[in-house]
């Protein structure tokens, strides 16, 4: 099968998927069919700030399920935190990284002895990995180079899916919100510390039109202030 019609089949098939359970269990047969035995599927979206809304799901055994809840290890994780910073992919492996921290020596223990993970960010900073996995034999460049591009694709893919699924259930509301140009341009200058009337004197409207803006703004991003609105738009990537 070309790459293009591999890529049409398993679009349409993510994209059908009516169910979280439906979703994951195409994206685990892609996985499969690429050669790994586990897979993992997280998505972080950037709100509320003090503990945002996190889905992650897998097919990794019921004990290493429970290991990583019990001990944390979502915290530590050095893949988890790769993907939150770069959208590079990261390949482990088990040569030099059984002794390097506890993490990798349970994450062996359990039959993860190889992998390679990958993020997505989209434009309202909600940010999705792609874990692939298995216990067999390593990954060589040989493999790399055949399935790098269809490894990626299934990187966005997933993200696609998952946020459609996610529309109008799990997500905040304040995903979809829409700020106009001038209520983006005031919460810009009240980000960069400027009080309303100085806002109104670089802007050229009076310093009630400013905070008609903002309290617009506010309102649509279900803000209780100043401060917490332009937080907000800045995590939500509207400034």
């Amino acid at each position: 099968m070309d790459s293009v019609n591999w890529q049409e089949i398993h679009l349409h098939n993510l994209s059908t998927a009516s169910s979280n359970a439906d979703f994951f269990k195409v994206l685990a047969g892609i996985a499969s069919e690429l050669g790994f035995d586990y897979c993992a599927y997280g998505m972080r979206v950037p709100v509320p700030v003090t503990q945002p809304k996190m889905l992650l799901l897998n097919n990794y055994s019921t004990e290493w399920q429970e290991r990583y809840v019990s001990q944390n290890y979502l915290a530590v994780d050095p893949t988890v935190r790769h993907g939150m910073n770069s959208v590079e992919p990261l390949i482990w492996a088990e040569s030099g990284q059984r002794n390097s921290s506890p993490f990798w020596s349970d994450a062996l223990d359990h039959g993860l002895r190889v992998g390679w993970a990958q993020s997505s960010f989209d434009a309202r900073g909600v940010v999705g990995m792609l874990t692939l996995a298995r216990s067999g034999e390593e990954l060589m460049p040989k493999e790399l180079q055949a399935n790098a591009l269809k490894m990626s694709w299934l990187v966005q893919a997933a993200h696609s899916g998952m946020m459609r699924l996610q529309a109008g259930k799990q997500l905040p509301a304040v995903l979809s919100a829409k700020l106009t140009s001038r209520e983006t341009e005031v919460l810009r200058w009240t980000a960069d510390g400027k009080t309303s009337s100085e806002v109104g004197q670089i802007m050229g409207i009076s310093e009630r039109t400013v905070n008609f803006h903002v309290n617009n703004s506010l309102e649509k991003l279900g803000a209780a202030n100043k401060t917490a609105g332009v937080v907000l738009a800045a995590l939500l990537r509207l400034l």
